[in-house]
């Protein structure tokens, strides 16, 4: 699997597309209450599938560093044990086996290791193409390490514990910052949809409040304004979430 590229099932598709369809309506109701805005509006909502792909990939990545964080905690402690590193791969699949089950990405990962090692593959070559395939610098990273430590001949469990424990240590932190934003991620998808909520809350309890703004030219460079403004902080609120460690 190539991590870097995210392919939406016939499902996503159609549940994106007819979500991108339904903001489309939604935005063009609460800000102009015009057809030919719809119509404009349609094929940003057609592609909102191409958004949602993008949180996808980035969700999958989380959980593949997530996976890879305990795998390499297994794999080390097995190292360090004195197993071979064919042994220690094998061992580790069993136990990520019961943590993640047998879908598990890193679970995968490791059993495809384990019987490339069988074709007499070297492991180093298989967890640098680990690293290129999973578009995570952490990956490729510890398949360097691993890579230098083989070829030196040192004690290979001991340095793949170190470098396990620095890995380990980054992406804890990258967990905390993940865990402290989620509140503010939480309360940003509801300020987004704020503006819609009291929109549509006024209609129902003051029909025609707001017809000024959709009659009249002033009215409409207002609304325009408005939405202008709102997509920028909107845009603005993801940018500053996006916190990289």
């Amino acid at each position: 699997m190539n991590y870097e590229t995210y392919t939406l099932s016939f499902q996503e598709w159609g549940w994106c597309t007819a979500a991108g369809v339904g903001l489309a309506a939604l935005t063009a109701y609460v800000f102009y209450r015009d057809l030919l805005a719809f119509l404009l509006f349609l094929p940003f909502g057609m592609g909102f599938p191409f958004l949602m792909k993008r949180s996808f990939k980035r969700k999958r990545l989380e959980r593949l560093a997530e996976e890879f964080k305990e795998g390499i905690r297994v794999l080390s402690a097995s190292l360090g044990s004195g197993y071979s590193v064919e042994n220690a791969f094998r061992l580790s699949v069993e136990e990520l086996t019961v943590m993640f089950g047998e879908e598990g990405l890193i679970v995968k990962e490791f059993s495809y290791v384990v019987s490339q090692m069988g074709l007499n593959r070297p492991v180093e070559g298989l967890l640098a193409d680990f690293g290129r395939r999973s578009g995570l610098e952490d990956v490729r990273n510890f398949a360097e390490v691993f890579r230098l430590a083989k070829r030196s001949g040192g004690r290979l469990g001991e340095i793949m514990d170190n470098t396990a424990g620095v890995i380990r240590d980054k992406m804890q932190v990258q967990e905390d910052i993940r865990t402290a934003t989620a509140s503010r991620r939480m309360e940003q998808r509801i300020m987004s949809g704020l503006p819609f909520g009291i929109v549509l809350y006024v209609d129902l309890t003051s029909p025609g409040f707001f017809d000024v703004m959709y009659t009249t030219g002033a009215g409409k460079m207002v609304m325009t304004v408005c939405l202008g403004i709102y997509l920028a902080a909107v845009a603005a609120a993801w940018k500053i979430l996006e916190i990289e460690v």
